[in-house]
C-alpha cells in the first residue's frame, strides 16, 4: 500500500475513535442521571443503605427497614388470623399474602440497586470529567 491510502485508513479511524468517546460520554451522562434520578427519589431511604442488602427493604410509610423474613412471617400471620386487608376490603388470604411478598422481595432488590446507584455516583461524575479532558474539544457535545 502507497502512503495515501494509510492516511485515508487513520481518517477513517478517527471519527470512529471519537463516535465511540462520545457515546462512552453519554453513557455515563445516562447513569449519572440515573443515579442522581434515584437520590431524589429514595432520599428517604438512603441513610438506610448500609442495612438494604437484598434481605431488608425500606418501609416508607414508617421510615424504616423491614427484613423479609419478619415480614413473611408477619404475612402468613395476617392470613391465619384473617385479619382485615384494607388494599382489598376483605380479610387477608394465602393470595394477597403471596403478591404482597413477591411485591416486597422486589422491593428489597430494588431498593439495593438504589443505593448502589447512589453510592456511584462520585466514581461516575469522576469518569465523566476524565473523558470529557481526554475529549478533543471540537468532539465535546454537552
Amino acid at each position: 500500500m502507497n502512503c495515501f491510502a494509510y492516511g485515508a485508513i487513520a481518517l477513517c479511524l478517527i471519527p470512529a475513535a471519537a463516535r465511540a468517546q462520545n457515546q462512552a460520554i453519554d453513557d455515563l451522562k445516562g447513569k449519572i442521571f440515573d443515579a442522581r434520578m434515584a437520590t431524589q427519589t429514595f432520599a428517604g431511604g438512603l441513610k438506610f443503605c448500609h442495612e438494604l442488602d437484598g434481605k431488608h427493604f425500606y418501609f416508607q410509610p414508617r421510615d424504616r427497614v423491614l427484613d423479609l423474613d419478619d415480614y413473611h412471617r408477619a404475612l402468613d400471620s395476617l392470613v391465619r388470623e384473617r385479619t382485615f386487608n384494607p388494599e382489598k376490603r376483605r380479610p387477608w388470604n394465602e393470595q394477597d399474602a403471596a403478591e404482597r411478598w413477591e411485591q416486597v422481595k422486589r422491593e428489597a432488590l430494588q431498593d439495593k440497586a438504589n443505593c448502589d446507584l447512589a453510592a456511584s455516583l462520585p466514581d461516575l461524575e469522576k469518569q465523566l470529567e476524565e473523558l470529557q479532558k481526554a475529549t478533543p474539544a471540537s468532539d465535546k457535545k454537552n
